[in-house]
């Protein structure tokens, strides 16, 4: 796979399922325009086919009378609004006009009205007019007003001058509905989100944050909001910590994920399933066991059935299906039947009786739909196929053992020829995330040009029990250190690694590690390409959107520790060429951080380079524009090239 090969890559979204009728997103991106471009398809036994031709359809669902597909759909620089279509096909009918766009749709039970939530700016602001006025542009509106730390997000901005609040509308409105047509059910106080409607159809479930986000908190709970009176939100249960995704089944048993925590300490906490009743709330039981069992939401929301609900698990860099029995209480994860997922990474599912349709990647390829149904399992699409024309090549799962005799595990991808080929070390982000079996565009690319990429989940991944995650708590850059090293030693005993070409490089979390590598064990390698990263815990906690909760949870509040855990701390000992690489719009992990580790290095007399994306955030590498995402790995093979090259 070549950086070229990016308008290739066919990424499948969350797929709906309602009897012969299923439906999902494929997104592609595309250089020519700069832009991503995705519509709805048909997956059948023959394969996909075209259901939507707009420019950017997403987030497709069938209502429960399989009448009605509603989606989103955005044209230009528009945001998404709301449409809807006979599930038969003909003509999509527009439901919305906002300013910001509208949420995901999610269907009432008597498939009559659609629940989103939408962002509602303040008037004079993102393009709206205040008092008569014509809209301000945005470097004329009005000072902004800040007293609270959670006032922005990386790759949302602001979000305290526009709260995401519930809308409720019609199926068979008569559109487009501006915001003065749809009275939002919810206040500006509180941003809301993953509405759930009540099986009778008069309320919706919604999370919120604790106390009606009445002061900072990183909790959340689950309230209910009535349709027809219009009370305003009634707390329904106060949740043990964060929760999302709530559903409720046709009993009334309310299923959601949760992450238990106390304060602020939100960090590497594996996420459970737990229930409540929606008629008699009480306090949530906790189905699935803290240590042993970690839910992926982004795979989507828990989906009751008869006797068990279905959940996505992390495993060992596996996002496995599998079901948790409705009467369970802290089940291991041995206990969990899994459905599907072994050795591959269930991005998405879908449910429709005893039959589910699956989102699945594996090593060659970036998704694919899956049709369960009992006694059988059928791919049903090939949206990979392009990737593999162009070449991909093939990983090897990869084991060590740490100095103080802890397992560590891994992969690498191989590139063509017997070798001995150079080492890239590549750290992922997070750090509370893992590397899985899905396809890893960045690993093909290097591994394409020649590299062995060495992929390590070390103690601070997910997927390998929560006190794995929670050993480098107040600990960076120790055992997780170790375990890197292990692996990257692992793959230097292979006959095709070449043991004294060595090149390290991460981003975010994966950033730190270089940086940290680069100067506490920087005889081991070449260079080093340090990527949107953490390098100085002090600015930091202050400049980073999240930065007010998460120094203090993963390296605590002490300025003098905080500097112990920094790699600016130690930047004079970097001795290796250092890239620095950044985007100017990251929030995340903001620009002042690539600047003060760009001087540092450089002022130390070290070879470096300060590489700047205008107008991108801390996503860059996954959601960026095409052209930056392929301006940027030819750069990356441009910098290994020189540091590290190919022969």
């Amino acid at each position: 796979m070549r950086p070229t090969d990016l308008d290739r890559m066919a990424v499948p979204g969350r797929p709906t399922l309602r009897g012969e009728l299923l439906l999902t997103a494929v997104a592609r991106p595309d250089p020519g325009t700069d832009t991503y471009r995705s519509s709805l398809v048909r997956v059948g036994p023959g394969g996909a086919a075209p259901w939507t031709h707009g420019e950017r359809d997403s987030a497709p669902s069938i209502s429960p009378d399989g009448r009605w597909v509603a989606f989103l759909r955005a044209t230009g620089s528009d945001s998404p609004q709301l449409h809807v279509m006979p599930a038969d096909g003909g003509e999509s009918r527009r439901l919305t006009d906002l300013p910001l766009g509208a949420g995901a749709p999610v269907w009432a039970p008597d498939s009559r009205r659609i629940a989103f939530t939408a962002r509602v700016p303040e008037q004079g602001r993102y393009g709206t007019a205040a008092d008569g006025e014509n809209a301000p542009r945005p470097e004329a509106e009005r000072p902004r007003r800040i007293t609270r730390f959670d006032y922005r997000l990386d790759g949302e901005g602001f979000t305290r001058d526009r709260p995401r609040r519930l809308f409720v509308v019609d199926v068979e409105a008569d559109g487009p509905l501006a915001t003065d047509d749809l009275a939002p059910l919810t206040d500006a106080t509180a941003s809301v989100s993953d509405p759930a409607w009540t099986p009778d159809s008069t309320g919706v479930l919604v999370v919120a944050p604790r106390d009606w986000d009445a002061q900072e908190t990183l909790h959340d709970d689950l309230y209910l909001i009535p349709i027809e009176d219009g009370d305003g939100p009634e707390l329904l249960v106060r949740c043990p910590g964060g929760a999302t995704a709530p559903v409720i089944a046709s009993d009334g048993t309310v299923y959601f994920y949760g992450t238990e925590f106390d304060g602020l300490h939100a960090v590497a906490r594996n996420t459970g399933l737990w229930a409540t009743s929606l008629q008699e709330p009480t306090t949530p039981r906790r189905l699935t066991d803290a240590e042993t069992v970690g839910c992926d939401a982004s795979a989507g929301p828990p989906v009751p059935r008869d006797d068990d609900v279905l959940v996505a698990v992390r495993h060992r860099g596996a996002v496995e299906l599998r079901g948790v029995a409705r009467d369970a209480a802290d089940a291991t994860l041995d206990t969990l039947p899994l459905v599907a997922g072994e050795r591959a990474a269930v991005r998405s599912f879908a449910v429709d009786g005893d039959r589910i349709a699956v989102v699945q990647a594996g090593p060659a390829d970036l998704g694919e739909v899956v049709l369960l149904e009992p006694g059988s399992s059928r791919t049903l699409t090939d949206f990979s196929a392009p990737l593999r024309e162009a070449g991909i090549r093939p990983v090897e799962e990869v084991a060590a053992t740490a100095p103080d005799g802890y397992p560590v595990h891994g992969w690498v991808v191989k590139p063509e020829g017997d070798g001995p080929h150079p080492v890239l070390l590549v750290v992922h982000g997070g750090p509370f995330a893992q590397y899985d079996w899905g396809l890893f565009d960045e690993a093909q690319v290097y591994a394409s040009a020649g590299y062995l990429v060495v992929l390590p989940n070390p103690r601070g991944s997910a997927g390998y029990g929560e006190s794995h995650a929670r050993a480098i708590v107040g600990a960076l850059g120790t055992v997780d250190a170790d375990d890197v090293l292990a692996l990257l030693d692992a793959a230097l005993d292979r006959a095709d690694a070449d043991a004294d070409r060595v090149g390290v490089m991460g981003g975010s979390y994966g950033g730190f590690m270089t940086g940290w590598l680069a100067a506490h064990h920087g005889h081991r390698f070449r260079a080093a390409w340090s990527e949107r990263a953490v390098n100085a815990w002090d600015s930091f906690t202050g400049s980073s959107d999240i930065g007010w909760h998460f120094s203090g949870a993963y390296v605590g509040d002490d300025p003098e520790e905080q500097r112990r855990r920094s790699p600016l701390t130690y930047a004079d000992r970097i001795r290796i060429p250092f890239a620095v690489v950044h985007s100017e719009q990251d929030w995340r992990c903001p620009l002042e951080q690539a600047q003060r580790m760009f001087v540092a290095v450089k002022k130390a007399g070290c070879e470096t380079e300060l590489l700047l994306f205008p107008g991108e955030g801390h996503e860059l590498t996954r959601s960026g524009r095409p052209r930056h995402r392929i301006q940027r790995f030819d750069a990356v093979l441009d910098w290994w090239q020189r540091h590290l090259p190919v022969s």
